[in-house]
């Protein structure tokens, strides 16, 4: 096993959201198109004598409710595997923003140990570990752009435009499970063929949408505002501003890096109220690229792994 290793964790974009109903088991069912960015968490591994270590820069979450130390458990229980590992999670993305943090670390744990530790699961046994995580680590552990129904976890690889995506996100945290089990959530969504789907991937095609954001708009007018904001720019933009996941995040695609960049220098101008606090803040966010082959997958190829199959 290699003394230390260091792989990237990279979020997603919903370029669209369609929930289509809520199932018996309180989930629900819906469509999405899932495409990565390259931005995101790093993790870094080393090898230790004994047991399980986690080293976060991330406050407020007890390590053991992690979903990287929920999955490195899960696979050490299914593997029988025992040796030892520290884990240094260097977070960027926000919590609760839509962009997929937790899941996005949780598959890089578990491709990062499959292929350290010599594992041998395949991608079907690692995905099928990643959906008993979450909903979205599946698409995480496959790495590629997708069109995904179920609860997520059925998932169609397709090939987009690698565009440039400004990112917003509020200083809000969206509570994922408030607004899926919100009365006001729409929940009857017609289903979309592929087809359909990759016609809705244009970011100027109107009926283009995500079924949160109207809901999310009207719980935290921080998300509100910050749309109306990046509207404001739609001369330079490629189409709308839109949500993505159960937000808090919006984001908006641009032609090149250099819109982009301009764009987030007149964001970066803009002043904030964080709400009953009266206080004052700059809107973060970040210029990252889509890309279609999740920047995992690169990294592992990259340093000599063989990616499952």
């Amino acid at each position: 096993m290699l003394s230390e290793l260091v792989l990237p964790a990279p979020a997603k974009l919903n370029l669209f959201l369609h929930i289509i109903s809520r199932r018996p088991d309180g989930y629900h069912n819906l469509q999405t198109l899932f495409h990565f960015l390259d931005y995101g968490d790093q993790l870094t591994f080393a090898a230790i004598d004994q047991g399980v270590e986690l080293v976060t820069n991330l406050d407020g979450v007890d390590a053991e409710d992690n979903l990287v130390m929920k999955a490195v458990r899960l696979l050490r229980r299914v593997s029988g595997c025992r040796l030892g590992i520290r884990i240094v999670l260097d977070k960027h993305l926000p919590l609760g923003a839509g962009l997929g943090g937790g899941s996005s670390n949780a598959a890089t744990v578990l491709l990062g140990l499959n292929a350290i530790w010599g594992l041998g699961l395949s991608m079907d046994q690692l995905a099928g570990l990643g959906v008993q995580l979450g909903a979205d680590v599946p698409v995480f552990v496959r790495g590629h752009s997708a069109f995904a129904e179920g609860v997520g976890d059925l998932l169609s690889p397709l090939e987009l435009p690698e565009e440039w995506f400004l990112v917003a996100v509020p200083n809000v945290h969206v509570n994922t499970a408030a607004m899926y089990s919100h009365p006001d959530l729409t929940r009857d969504s017609l289903p979309i063929t592929l087809r359909a789907a990759l016609a809705l991937s244009h970011a100027d095609h109107e009926q283009r949408r995500n079924d949160f954001q109207p809901l999310v708009r009207a719980v935290h007018p921080q998300v509100d505002k910050t749309l109306r904001v990046l509207d404001n720019f739609a001369g330079l933009s490629i189409g709308r501003a839109m949500m993505s996941g159960s937000g808090a995040s919006v984001f908006v695609r641009f032609a090149s890096y250099g819109q982009a960049l301009t764009v987030q220098s007149e964001l970066n101008s803009c002043i904030f109220c964080d709400g009953a606090l009266e206080q004052t803040s700059k809107l973060h966010s970040f210029v990252a690229r889509g890309v279609n082959v999740s920047p995992l997958h690169g990294a592992l190829r990259g340093l000599g792994f063989a990616l499952p199959e």
